[in-house]
């Protein structure tokens, strides 16, 4: 049986010589040893702990550190170094042809970035997964669920339907083993998913044909089930775990973890922030996870005050975007159902469709401001802030053809920079906030501007944001995860803010990028072309 008390699909069935997990994370796992090392700053990201692999049983590692940790002179960085190594990046020494288009290059990034199962280590907190996959790179060496979709778009482009598929089946067999998605293929990520976009994987899977998507409905009714859980039971005003039951006696999401400690990727900033809040620490430690399971992780779109993290409130709100998924998969689930002839339940996700579509309508719809809002279940009124997030309606097909309308004109109004959309209007020092711009944020503004007839601004957007990343490409050879929208003299720059450096690869940029490369040959052609110097490009 599953952990939802399902039994296994046929996906699980094929992939049964998967190894076992490990399912306890680093902190679960070792203790206090994994508090030592992490508070110690044994190693300067705090993620490269959490990565690291034993070199003996962990049971073992952490008998001989409760022995030898009181021994004069102990030394706890010599100890961490003699009974793990770090995780191996194959693309780290990766140096990219500047004689490459930028098309050619994301072509032969794919390989690089390609992760096989024989190399998942054993007893590390990687997940074991069946297939072959891609990451993002830089110090993402694993699996991530949303970023996986915007890769795909690129994999389809270049020919890689072999991956497209594998990681098809990697995300089903995830769903049939957990129950949902984890952020990542790691241990410490289980106890949170990110916004739910199998429904579009399966739909791309489906337009390329490489199968029939209607083979993957038991895990999109799985993963459902997952983010729905509970939802029957609540009366209006009360919630629990993702669930939000309004007042009208519609229902709503958010995002939320299982868990209210610090993340284990991020355990010293985690407790830094704790510590500078007024609020019990556990409170603050699930914002911060949950942010981190809307992707999102970090912006002032959370926050109460937009350059105060500490202020952060991220279960307080009803994200836009992610009730859009939400409407999407359960339209998906609907439209499958009906094609293997279950009316009953093709009838009864229709149903919740159009009342997700109502609720949205009432509750995350600002007729006054002309956008979509997130909205702040706790204190009863809407978001001020106007985030990317507002196209997400659009991408799905769940704005009216007014709204849409509205929404084009805001961006084109307030988000339209020079090298794309903006992710926010605040300019916080988070990552996810001005003057960064991010791919995934580009592709559901291009692509839902499009669907309701606003090609104009969505040629303009893509055309900027192949700018963007041409210049950089040009200059350095490379593509990173986000970008500053606004060019310097020589051009694009790679974006700054939050906990971590500017990474290079990078997965859903490249596969953005590819895509829009295919809609637009004649910036293949011209304005991204070639780098002119050598440089590594990860």
């Amino acid at each position: 049986m599953t952990p939802d008390g399902l039994p296994p699909t046929d996906t699980a069935a094929r992939v049964a010589h998967v190894p076992v997990a490990d399912t306890l994370s680093p902190a679960d796992r070792y203790g206090e040893l994994f508090v030592a090392v992490q508070r110690g700053r044994v190693f300067e990201d705090s993620k490269s702990f959490v990565d690291c692999v034993p070199l003996a049983s962990p049971a073992r590692v952490l008998e001989s550190y409760r022995r030898d940790r009181n021994q004069p002179g102990f030394d706890l960085a010599a100890f961490v170094h003699a009974h793990f190594r770090e995780e191996k990046t194959p693309d780290h020494h990766y140096t990219s042809d500047p004689g490459q288009s930028l098309k050619q290059h994301i072509d032969g990034l794919w390989a690089v970035l390609t992760r096989e199962p024989r190399e998942h280590p054993a007893n590390g907190s990687l997940l074991p997964l069946p297939e072959a996959y891609v990451v993002p790179g830089g110090r993402f060496r694993e699996l991530y669920y949303w970023d996986s979709y915007f890769t795909m778009l690129g994999l389809a482009e270049s020919g890689r339907h072999d991956l497209l598929r594998a990681m098809a089946d990697n995300f089903a067999w995830l769903i049939d083993h957990y129950g949902h998605v984890p952020n990542g293929n790691r241990s410490y990520y289980l106890s949170r998913s990110q916004p739910p976009v199998f429904a579009l994987m399966v739909g791309l899977f489906e337009r390329h044909r490489l199968g029939e998507a209607i083979d993957y409905l038991p895990q999109l009714r799985r993963e459902y089930a997952w983010w729905m859980h509970g939802a029957d039971a609540l009366k209006p005003g009360e919630v629990h775990r993702h669930c939000v039951r309004m007042e009208d006696g519609s229902l709503l999401n958010r995002y939320w973890d299982d868990r209210e400690t610090p993340r284990e990727e991020s355990f010293r900033e985690d407790e830094a922030t704790a510590a500078a809040s007024n609020r019990p620490a556990a409170e603050v430690y699930r914002d911060l996870r949950a942010a981190a399971a809307s992707g999102w992780d970090f912006s002032a779109r959370w926050c109460d005050d937009s350059d105060a993290l500490p202020t952060i409130r991220t279960t307080a709100m009803l994200p836009v975007d992610l009730n859009s998924f939400l409407y999407k998969l359960e339209h998906e689930i609907s439209r499958l159902a009906a094609l293997a002839g279950d009316r009953s339940a093709a009838e009864a996700l229709g149903k919740r469709a159009r009342a997700r579509q109502a609720a949205m309508e009432r509750w995350l719809w600002d007729s006054g401001r002309g956008h979509y809002v997130d909205y702040d279940w706790q204190r009863g009124r809407a978001s001020p802030r106007l985030t990317a997030a507002t196209t997400a309606p659009l991408f799905v097909g769940a704005a009216a053809p007014v709204q849409a309308a509205r929404v084009a004109a805001t961006v084109r109004d307030r988000l339209l920079l020079q090298g794309g959309i903006a992710t926010s209007e605040d300019e916080s020092g988070q990552q996810w906030d001005r003057p960064n711009g991010w791919a995934p944020l580009q592709w559901m503004a291009i692509r839902g501007l499009a669907r309701h007839g606003e090609t104009d601004l969505a040629r303009d957007i893509a055309s900027r944001w192949l700018h963007t990343v041409g210049s950089l490409y040009q200059r350095e050879s490379k593509l990173v995860e986000k970008y500053v929208l606004v060019h310097e003299d020589d051009g694009a720059h790679g974006g700054g803010g939050g906990e971590y450096p500017l990474q290079d690869g990078f997965g859903w940029t490249n596969g953005v990028t590819r895509r829009l490369l295919h809609e637009d040959p004649l910036h293949a052609m011209h304005g991204a072309c070639a780098g002119r110097t050598s440089g590594t490009g990860r």
